[in-house]
């Protein structure tokens, strides 16, 4: 498929055109061809524009893997509205910070859905949503914000909106993503960079079908969705991962591709005691999180299960690389592999002097490629210094280039945490617990748990430090997987004396919190 300038309504019609009976989505037992699919969005984005939304507007979606999420996204990218993506799981001051940051003016929410205490969060904002003047609710509830003008997303569904106003150079989509200050950055996706890298996907890897575990609010979960349907498959939406759930669908629907966390693998691997788990699956595209899982890809492949290593990031999109699924188990197992599109190009360098490493040499991985970022959104300097000198976009990452032509991702060279699946900044939690007055200082690390990796907090107190009680209290505005689980107080933090300055060593921290959690 080829398409210029690509869009995401050009794609979405081409592909009700080549094959309009097929099957595209499919969620609680209802079921969407690509041209009901394609449908619904011009529908829903009827809908939208006659509750005021407009091009240039910002949308936040706040709400698990519904139907109205992938129908109003489509809408938003036919009526030239960006999409703020909201993490299901974000407590009061991440879903605070992002609305009045991001310059939403509608929020689609769910107020049912009970992996959200909607009502409660929406209510401890208060005055801070002030922009917000239309509120889309997909469980069509009684209203959430008073000043705001209220709709149940069934009822959006009427008149078919066919005309469009966007195309691939207008902002589609907002994700968070670590920064460097305590709030993350917002990464903005124009159309095209989307619907190219869904193209790029279904080149690259034609999907026949997969299972929408992976949240449409993440990098992760949107690439997947668009790739498949980019493919012409077979889309298998849950709201949330759930184990019995997802076994129960892969085998109902023979589903071939799976994209997910270790952890998600591992849970899928326990709802099964036959020798081959899921004799359906194919591909099974996954990021390594869990330190304590390091033996799943062998699990998994004696159970029929061939795990492929991938790499992406917010920036520059979740599937921008991946390992050959003909490879050897130690191969594949690995982050990185070769690039999804034909167009894009990665290189690492030294991260201090920009000079370009050779093989088997580790330093900053770069990259370029169709689905890089527009900008952070607000943070033009941050953009900036985002980009070397020749174009490449600095993933902050430790790469090493192999011979064959591929990377392999070690690690970030930074001090970002990966928390429940997710890139974190220590110092969105460090600021929080600073922001008591008996805390002088905070260092926050993650250690590998049973139950994934998990945030650790080391406290500096002038006088008594507040127990623990007070702390995880003070933390639950926090998302759950951002709680520290133990808070441990320190005189000082140890360090380090070196050319640039004092240095926490940070590395000693993350001995001393796991020392502290093995005694426990």
């Amino acid at each position: 498929m080829t398409l210029t300038a690509p869009h995401i309504t050009a794609l979405m019609e081409q592909l009700a055109s080549d094959h309009p009976n097929a099957p595209a989505l499919t969620h609680d037992g209802k079921n969407w061809t690509y041209a009901a699919l394609l449908l619904a969005s011009q529908q829903m984005a009827q809908g939208l524009h006659d509750a005021g939304l407009k091009q240039g507007d910002r949308l936040a979606f706040w709400l698990p893997n519904k139907p109205d999420y992938l129908i109003g996204f489509l809408a938003c990218a036919r009526l030239g509205v960006t999409c703020v993506s909201i993490n299901t799981r974000y407590g009061t001051s991440e879903v605070n910070d992002l609305i009045t940051r991001s310059g939403a003016t509608g929020l689609m929410v769910s107020s049912a859905y009970d992996g959200m205490d909607t009502r409660n969060i929406l209510a401890e904002i208060g005055t801070d949503l002030a922009l917000i003047n239309t509120i889309i609710d997909v469980d069509g509830g009684s209203p959430l914000v008073a000043h705001a003008t209220h709709y149940s997303a069934s009822a959006l569904y009427g008149q078919a909106f066919e005309g469009r106003h966007a195309d691939g150079t207008t902002p589609l989509v907002v994700f968070t993503t670590s920064g460097t200050t305590k709030a993350p950055k917002l990464v903005l996706h124009a159309q095209h960079s989307v619907a190219q890298h869904a193209m790029d996907i279904a080149a690259d890897m034609n999907i026949r079908s997969s299972l929408q575990a992976l949240p449409l609010c993440g990098v992760f979960g949107l690439a997947q969705a668009m790739g498949t349907l980019a493919s012409g498959g077979h889309l298998v939406m849950i709201d949330s991962f759930d184990a019995p759930l997802a076994a129960q669908l892969l085998h109902d629907h023979q589903i071939e591709t799976l994209f997910g966390s270790d952890d998600l693998v591992d849970r899928l691997l326990a709802q099964s005691d036959a020798p081959i788990s899921y004799p359906h699956l194919k591909v099974v595209g996954y990021a390594a999180f869990n330190a304590a899982l390091g033996d799943l890809p062998q699990q998994a492949e004696q159970r029929g299960l061939n795990l492929i290593g991938l790499y992406g990031m917010s920036e520059c999109m979740a599937l921008y690389a991946r390992q050959n699924i003909q490879a050897s188990l130690d191969e594949r197992r690995r982050a990185g592999g070769h690039t999804v599109s034909r167009q894009a190009h990665f290189k690492v360098i030294d991260p201090d002097t920009g000079e370009n490493l050779p093989n088997g040499t580790r330093g900053e991985l770069v990259v370029k490629g169709p689905s890089l970022m527009l900008e952070y959104a607000g943070d033009p300097k941050a953009t900036t210094d985002a980009f070397t000198p020749d174009g490449y976009f600095r993933t902050g990452d430790l790469a090493v280039l192999s011979d064959d032509g591929t990377f392999e991702f070690l690690g970030r060279m930074g001090d970002v945490l990966r928390l429940g699946g997710f890139l974190v900044n220590p110092l969105e939690i460090e600021s929080h617990l600073q922001s008591l007055p008996q805390i002088d200082a905070a260092q926050v690390v993650a250690i590998g748990t049973p139950q994934g990796p998990r945030p650790v907090a080391f406290i500096v107190c002038p006088g008594t430090p507040p127990n623990d009680a007070a702390l995880f209290e003070h933390c639950t505005v926090l998302a759950k997987f951002k709680r520290p689980v133990r808070f441990i107080s320190l005189p000082e933090f140890p360090v380090t004396q070196s050319a640039n300055g004092t240095k926490i060593q940070r590395a000693k921290l993350r001995q001393m919190a796991q020392d502290e959690l093995d005694r426990a």
